[in-house]
This record gives structure tokens, sequence and C-alpha cells, in this order.
């Protein structure tokens, strides 16, 4: 029995969306990979790699989806940093993020900005850029949490 066409929630949900921090190192002097937005909202703005969880996948697999497909950055694991759900967070709608993070040293030489990226570049995480959505709320409580 198919249950998934015979019932249709009546409630308003939210979109899920996975996030990733990708950090040089674990030093106060590290850097995060960002990527500029192509399209709006915050077209031209910075913002974290990330993006909508397909259908038939996890968070995590979105997220490291997500990081290839805007940054060419493969990783071999990513750890979970925490759940953001401020109801206007994104101005399309309500969307829930699960944010990751990981320590990758060397990850220049993949870094190439595709899908909806216009550029990918690294950022001090002292001196960061005017950044999309609430990303630069999230990256200051990862550094005060990771580098504390």
């Amino acid at each position: 029995m198919n249950t998934k066409k015979e019932y249709c929630y009546k409630y308003p949900r939210p979109a899920y969306t996975a996030d990733c921090m990708v950090f040089t190192n674990k030093t106060k002097q590290a850097e995060i990979v960002l990527i500029k937005r192509k399209f709006k909202p915050f077209k031209n703005h910075w913002a974290l790699p990330g993006g909508f969880v397909d259908i038939d996948e996890t968070s995590y697999d979105a997220a490291k989806r997500e990081l290839i497909e805007e940054t060419g950055i493969i990783v071999n694991e990513i750890n979970e940093f925490g759940i953001f759900d401020t109801p206007d967070r994104d101005p399309r709608g309500r969307t829930v993020s699960v944010v990751y993070y990981t320590f990758e040293k060397d990850v220049s030489k993949n870094m190439i900005a595709g899908d909806d990226a216009a550029e990918v570049n690294f950022f001090s995480i002292n001196e960061l850029p005017e950044l999309a959505f609430d990303h630069k709320e999230i990256i200051l409580k990862a550094i005060n949490k990771l580098f504390g």
C-alpha cells in the first residue's frame, strides 16, 4: 500500500536546507570558505555553501552534495554543528537549516564556483564580508564554540 499519496498534511511545512562551514584549520587565524550567490535573494552576497535537501537524501548527504556542486570541494566527513530555525531567516519562506562543519587543510586546489555560486573564496574568520541570510550569526556562533 502506498501511503504517500493517500495522506495529505493540511498544515504548512517549512523548507529543509543544509549548509556547510569549511574552515582551513583550528586556529584563530583560520579562514572559512564562502560562496557569492548568483541569484536572488541576496544576489552577490557571500554565504555558506548549501541548499535544499532533496526528498530522497539526508541533510548530511545534502550538505556534502551542495559543497561539491557550489565549490568543487570534496570532503570525507562533516560534523553537525546545529539547527537554525528562526522563522524569518529566509525571505523566501519558513526554512530550517542543519549546519555542518569540517576542518580541511588543502582545499584550494579543488575550489571552483559552480551551480548557483558566482564565486568561491576564503575569508579570514576575523574579517567576514557582508553575509546572506543569518550566516554571519551562524559563523560567529561556530567561531565562539569551535575556536573559543
